[in-house]
């Protein structure tokens, strides 16, 4: 068991799954990666200040919005040198990393807009892949129900959230 480090505000991530031509785009993370070495994920990233602050406030309050769509597209960009559009909820979930912090993951979805992957040094590796491919990937726990998901609405069912397998 990870012990939970509460000295510690939670990691805002949100992760990107990138759909172009019916496929998924997975990455594999660095084996020197504190959280999930080796494994298959999707893009994504932390949550940073320069997400929003430089930028001009929406709101007189001094208030941003869009900041999830504005974090995804920097870490796709960073991670595979690919510009995504049209970015939406898929959904969300929580984890206490290796290091005792708690992490809040935002899962969107996105269409490829333009670009050749060029992965960043944090991936190794990367494909395109249908749902039925993906299966054959080492993946983070929960990314391949996250694509599920996503491939059900995309096939015209409605999007259900996270349901807990009893």
């Amino acid at each position: 068991m990870v012990e939970l480090n509460a000295n510690k505000a939670h990691y805002v991530v949100a992760t990107v799954i990138i759909v172009k031509d019916g496929k998924y785009l997975v990455t594999k993370r660095a084996d020197w990666e504190k959280a999930f070495p080796g494994k298959w994920t999707v893009p994504g990233g932390k949550l940073e200040t320069k997400d929003y602050i430089n930028k001009q406030p929406d709101t007189s309050a001094g208030q941003w919005y869009n900041v999830l769509e504005t974090l995804a597209k920097r870490e796709v960009l960073e991670e595979t040198g690919l510009k995504i559009k049209d970015t939406k909820y898929l959904t969300s979930l929580t984890f206490i990393r290796p290091d005792g912090i708690p992490t809040l993951v935002i899962s969107l979805f996105a269409d490829y807009e333009s670009g050749e992957v060029i992965l960043s040094k944090d991936m190794t590796d990367f494909k395109w892949v249908s749902l039925e491919e993906v299966k054959k990937y080492d993946l983070i726990d929960g990314i391949y129900e996250e694509i599920e998901i996503l491939d059900r609405h995309l096939k015209g069912e409605k999007i259900k959230t996270w349901e807990r397998k009893s």
